[in-house]
């Protein structure tokens, strides 16, 4: 199923993934993570786009982010990915792509999946088997959310800041999440979702969105056109039969 043209409005988080070419690594040290999230910062900052929750794996990039202005997460993908291209390929001496062409993304119905989606982006290291449990894993916004770390990247959406007075309570809250196994479909539905471009919500969310954006973004339905009768072919074609 071919992907649906790109939605970029402003005020609606995104969920966004970038993979490496021919799904290699895109991070080889500590330092590169370093570096990426640094220019992830400098990029946000430019183009005034305000990252909830990413995670860095080795070979993949996850984030997800509301911009405050239209085309505000394609100019800091461009810019970041450009950055962080020109940054490995002098540090290791290296030329060519390094991502598997353009970043994929769907708009989120943040009320409906909105922290379902940061859970999902935060518990890929285990689910990838890098880790046996979330908070190991140093490159993700994890640590961040259930209160054992600091971030100068973060800016928590009303949602998250909704679940308590204090970013302590908001954290107690947040982790009490991570106390239920992911439901298989609801994994399966999201990545479905990010692979093909669609809208991560329901049709009265999904009808508002092409109403913004102004274009389908919801796939055709499969199948061939359904074949008119002969009286139908006949009536339209201005002929009648005896």
């Amino acid at each position: 199923m071919a992907r649906l043209p790109r939605i970029n409005i402003a005020n609606i988080p995104q969920h966004v993934v970038q993979i490496g070419h021919n799904n290699l690594n895109c991070f080889f040290d500590d330092e590169d993570y370093d570096f990426y999230l640094a220019s992830l910062k400098k990029a946000a900052d430019q183009y005034d786009v305000n990252i909830h929750a990413y995670v860095l794996l080795p070979n993949a990039v996850q984030i997800i982010a509301t911009p405050n202005i239209p085309q505000g997460i394609s100019s800091m993908m461009q810019s970041l990915g450009r950055r962080y291209v020109q940054y490995i390929n002098h540090r290791y001496q290296r030329s060519g792509t390094l991502w598997a062409g353009r970043y994929k993304s769907s708009v989120i119905d943040s009320d409906a999946y909105l922290l379902t989606c940061y859970r999902y982006v935060e518990l890929k290291p285990m689910y990838e088997g890098l880790v046996d449990s979330p908070e190991l894993y140093a490159w993700s916004s994890f640590n961040y959310h259930t209160g054992r770390e600091p971030s100068d990247l973060i800016a928590d959406h009303r949602l998250f800041m909704n679940l308590g007075d204090t970013h302590e309570d908001r954290a107690d809250e947040y982790s009490a999440m991570f106390r239920f196994r992911f439901d298989r479909m609801l994994l399966d539905y999201i990545a479905e979702t990010i692979k093909l471009g669609q809208v991560l919500g329901g049709d009265r969310f999904t009808e508002k969105i092409e109403q913004i954006a102004n274009h389908r973004v919801r796939p055709l339905k499969r199948g061939r056109p359904k074949k008119k009768d002969k009286d139908e072919q006949s009536s339209s074609s201005g002929t009648t039969t005896a």
